[in-house]
């Protein structure tokens, strides 16, 4: 892909100096997933590679060797090896994709100067150049290693690469061409060169996430459409974990083949519970797709490698005996993920329950789940086994039905990361569940999950919350934040939050069976008035809007409770419906509505007789039968259009490992989410965009309404109120705010101050200390500088070590002062006692500088300041800081011991929007104080929105700006005041989120 051979290139340009040795780079090593769904390992090329790089050259195609080197090249010489296997790690560089250890790809640099010639840094272009195996060219290779490489050359200072390519290659010229950097090509001497600027782009972030998500759920895709699977640890008699699983898998009706593995049958051909049974996997002599293994977890490493070596495509692991077992378990557990992705398989588990897809022509139940749950439109993630089996009892008994479910156990490798990638655009899945004891990288969960929540609901409740520590067997960052900030980020990338399990299946009930309120207003009604109030309270504490309640009267029969509802329907006032039930005894002691049946006939005709799609919730008490007729048996999943079905029925799907069709007419065209946007309808032919979370179109056959049915009001409300908040996020994702830009921030001198106070921190540091192995806290005149650079003005501060010293400060800024403390154990607390306001004259001041010293202690204990006195206001809190687990994050809130006490601030991720800084001032439980509570004068809170904004520029434009305080700042009718900054420095943290695609290390 050079413009000569390198044979002429070694002839023409000169040797350049040795480079001086550099170590093996390890942190180069990275697993990646291709577009196929497979991994491979991408490592440096050293010397010890020799054979490898010979063996894969031998197995390149003659084309591909001419197109890599412009010539007839048949093999390598000793010389090309030598020269291909030896780099100094710096100005040369050579990467490989392996598989099984054995190169399929191979991708090389060379730092050149202005002329092309062989080049050291400073020069900082670069001449690259790859070769693909035949066999593995279209998975996606070539591109994982221009990630990869790019990254390299940055680390070392190039910021471009050269590349010539011969006009036939098509397939390495679209490789350049689609990876979205800068670039420019020309066509010189008959070949095309081409130009990459390095530094990312939107669109290069933009073309590398696609290709992640595409392959990693793929990936999931490979593992939930198996078309055989071999269940490896099957014992000769009943019972057994291997056996169990093998039974669930033939009663489910997988629609592949199954074999039964066990390293006992040695004496021929064999059967258990009706499949071939074997010793081996080898030893099946077909294909095998996935490998379920319940063998001790001594044995597995065999096992592994078994699979590996006969082209198992991924492993389910219920093994136990890894990382929750301990330090040698966390080591076994990590040599199991090594060796798995050695061979481009990935795993689930260990310590998993298993898999579970229930999709017509799959029908794989892959877990120690006894029973094959309903048909469905929900995606089930669990990391606990036991967690798993309830939710699964829950939802079966509340008649939801489910597309798949999967419990990962320790997550080693594939993980709730992997399974939104696959949901997100899953046509099968109009709602997602999730039940999560750690978050393995957070940052990436964010990203995933905000995108996938444009979309579909995403629901999640996090267990472990306060324990301190990650779950045994689970590896995660640590993180400096409390959980509830962690809740309010999550809930900012539009995740329905919710707190127990029972919430969890509430909210999936309703999400998966109803459509998405347009607003808070709900309308309440049934025949008891004690019910509906109770349902009412319920509307106003999760701060809905409810009508007032409509009482039927225990008199009421099902056709007054069809037409109430109706009516309510088709009421423009009202968004939802609330319809509470309790039995009506006649005067004979009878119970009228029986077991429930007529009751939800009655409610299901009205469902389907509405105008427009509204939510409809039942609250009911001792309602024999109700919750189950209204469930309408065992399915949320859409009849087909042009059959009938009988309740429970599965519609015909394809596998997704085969050409994606278009949704049938009973979806809803996805995307952001407009009040009437749940209108049944039917998306294009050929559309690639994620199926939403609705129901039938009209013209499909007619199908009873499965209405959620909740035996108490504060949980149907509560399952309201979260469907009324994600339906206003979508709304609201569809015009995201916007990052306004301020022609006073003076970017490039900020940076400057950044690397001037960062050079001088091993010189000394600041004066007050401030410096240790992890950065340096600036002084406040260092402080006040920056700030100033992102228009943010810090009030002057004058120390006054003396009451002279006092006295000549409130001459310098004027009266009247205030008279400060400063010590660390009286800063920002006026409610000990160390601030003095208002002093209009030096006799005050001396006064109260002899009160100060006298109560609270010596001058030199206090540090007392002198500030000018600003207009009264609200007294507020601005901050920012780098967690490594989330990453930045902007919080306010109110000053003072209550708000501390209360917990009572707010919190968005970095870089804020304008939205999201009006919703930050807006969510304090204490906002109505910055709205005239009480008769008083509302505060400036425009300038309070841009002073947040600014501060998230500085952040986001500076990573190495690790943390921001400005306390107080005073907020007055007109303008505000920032009368105290501290901030710190560091060497940024590493953003692996922003690096090349890349598996989490093991």
């Amino acid at each position: 892909m050079q413009s000569a051979s390198e044979q002429s290139e070694e002839a023409e340009r000169p040797a350049p100096p040795a480079p001086p040795e550099h170590a093996y780079p390890d942190h180069w090593e990275a697993d990646v997933v291709l577009r196929d769904g497979g991994t491979a390992r991408i490592r440096p090329i050293a010397a010890d590679d020799a054979d490898r790089l010979v063996s894969f050259y031998e197995q390149v195609s003659d084309e591909s060797k001419y197109y890599r080197f412009f010539a007839p090249y048949p093999r390598l010489s000793a010389k090309d090896v030598h020269r291909f296997t030896h780099h100094d790690f710096v100005d040369r560089v050579g990467l490989a994709a392996t598989v099984g250890g054995e190169f399929i790809a191979t991708v090389r640099y060379d730092r050149i100067d202005a002329r092309g010639m062989p080049a050291s840094a400073p020069a900082d272009e670069a001449e690259v150049a790859f070769l693909v195996q035949d066999a593995h060219q279209g998975r996606g290779v070539a591109s994982a290693l221009l990630e990869h490489i790019a990254a390299v050359a940055r680390e070392r200072d190039i910021r471009r690469f050269a590349a010539e390519v011969l006009p036939a290659n098509n397939k390495m010229i679209k490789v350049f061409t689609d990876a979205g950097y800068t670039q420019k090509r020309s066509f010189e001497d008959g070949s095309v060169r081409l130009h990459l600027d390095l530094e990312p782009t939107d669109r290069s972030l933009a073309v590398q996430r696609a290709r992640e998500q595409r392959a990693e759920a793929r990936s999931v895709q490979r593992l939930l459409t198996p078309r055989s699977v071999a269940v490896v640890g099957t014992g000769r008699a009943p019972g057994g974990v291997g056996r169990t699983v093998l039974r669930n898998l033939i009663e489910a009706g997988f629609t592949g083949r199954v074999y039964a593995v066990n390293a006992a049958l040695t004496d021929g051909p064999a059967e258990l519970d009706g499949v071939p049974a074997h010793p081996s996997v080898g030893a099946i002599g077909e294909p095998v797709d996935l490998a379920i293994v319940a063998v001790p977890a001594e044995r597995v490493p065999q096992v592994v490698a078994d699979c590996g070596e006969h082209g198992v495509r991924g492993l389910v692991v219920l093994s136990a005996g890894y990382a929750e077992s301990g330090p040698a378990g966390r080591d076994r557990q990590r040599e199991l993920v090594r060796q798995a992705r050695s061979y481009g398989m990935r795993i689930i588990g260990p310590n998993a329950f298993g898999i579970i897809n229930t999709a017509d022509d799959v029908r794989l139940n892959a877990s120690l789940a006894p029973q094959m749950p309903a048909a469905g439109r929900i995606g089930l993630f669990a990391q606990s086994g036991a967690i798993g089996i309830a939710l699964l009892a829950g939802l079966h008994r509340h008649g939801a039905g489910l597309s798949s479910f999967i419990s990962a156990g320790n997550r080693a490798d594939v993980s709730g990361n992997d399974f939104l990638q696959h949901w997100y655009d899953d046509p099968g899945t109009d709602v997602v569940l999730l039940y999560l004891e750690s978050i393995g990288n957070p940052r990436k969960f964010t990203r995933l999950a905000r995108r996938t929540a444009a979309v579909k609901p995403v629901v999640v409740v996090k267990g472990a919350r306060h324990s301190g520590s990650a779950p045994p067997g689970h590896r995660v960052p640590v993180t400096r934040i409390p959980h509830a900030t962690v809740s309010a980020l999550l809930r900012q990338a539009g995740v329905i939050r919710v707190d127990t399990v029972t919430e969890l299946v509430d909210a999936g009930l309703l999400l998966a069976a109803q459509p998405l309120p347009a607003g808070p207003r709900v309308a309440i009604l049934g025949n008891s008035e004690s019910l509906g109030l109770l349902t009412y309270d319920a509307c106003l504490t999760e701060g809905l809007r409810p009508l007032r309640p409509l009482d039927l009267t225990t008199a009421a029969e099902p056709a007054d409770f069809r037409d109430a509802l109706a009516a309510a329907l088709a009421d423009e006032t009202s968004d939802a419906v609330v319809v509470t039930a309790i039995p009506w005894v006649g005067e004979n002691g009878a119970t009228e509505f029986g077991d429930g049946e007529v009751l939800a006939a009655a409610l299901r005709e009205a469902v389907a007789s509405a105008p427009a799609p509204k939510p409809v919730v039942v609250v009911h008490v001792e309602m024999g039968g109700l919750a189950e007729a209204l469930a309408v048996a065992t399915s949320t999943r859409p009849t087909p259009t042009g059959r009938a079905a009988a309740p429970g029925a599965r519609p015909a799907t394809r596998r997704t490992d085969q050409a994606a069709t278009p949704p049938g007419p009973h979806t809803v065209t996805p995307g952001p989410l407009a009040p009437d946007a749940r209108t049944p309808g039917a998306l294009a032919p050929g559309s690639p965009a994620p199926a939403g979370p609705r129901t039938a179109a009209p013209t499909a056959p007619a199908v009873p309404a499965t209405i959620p049915a909740y035996p108490a009001a504060e949980r149907a409300v509560r399952a309201l109120a979260e469907a009324v908040r994600y339906g206003q996020w979508r709304r609201q994702a569809a015009e995201p705010g916007r990052v306004p830009e301020y022609e006073d921030i003076d970017e490039g001198r900020a940076a400057a101050l950044i690397e001037h106070a960062l050079g001088g921190a091993d010189d000394g540091g600041t004066d007050d200390g401030g410096t240790d192995a992890r950065g340096v806290t600036l002084d406040t005149v260092q402080a006040g500088e920056l700030l100033a650079r992102y228009g943010i003005d810090v009030l002057p501060t004058l120390p006054a070590p003396t009451p002279d010293d006092a006295v000549a400060a409130a001459a310098r800024l004027g009266y009247p002062v205030a008279l400060k403390t400063t010590a660390p154990h009286l800063r920002h607390r006026p409610d000990l006692g160390g601030v003095r306001l208002d002093l209009a004259s030096e006799e005050q001041l001396r006064t109260a500088y002899a009160e100060l010293t006298e109560v609270l202690g010596k001058p030199e204990e206090l540090l007392p300041v002198v500030q000018a006195m600003v207009p009264r206001g609200v007294d507020t809190v601005v901050r920012s800081a780098i967690d490594p687990a989330v990453g930045a994050v902007l919080s306010f809130g109110l000053s003072g011991a209550a708000s501390e006490l209360l917990g009572d601030t707010a919190h968005r991720l970095v870089p804020a929007t304008d939205r999201d800084v009006a919703e930050l001032v807006r969510s304090l439980r204490t906002a109505p104080l910055l709205f005239g509570w009480r008769g008083s004068a509302p505060v400036d809170t425009p300038a309070l929105e841009e002073l947040l904004l600014r501060v998230s520029r500085l952040v986001d434009d500076h990573p190495e700006v690790v943390a921001v305080s400005l306390e107080p700042v005073v907020v007055a009718p007109r303008g505000l005041s920032v009368l105290g900054a501290t901030v710190r420095l560091a060497p940024p943290p590493p953003r692996t989120d922003l690096g090349p695609r890349s598996l989490p290390s093991y």
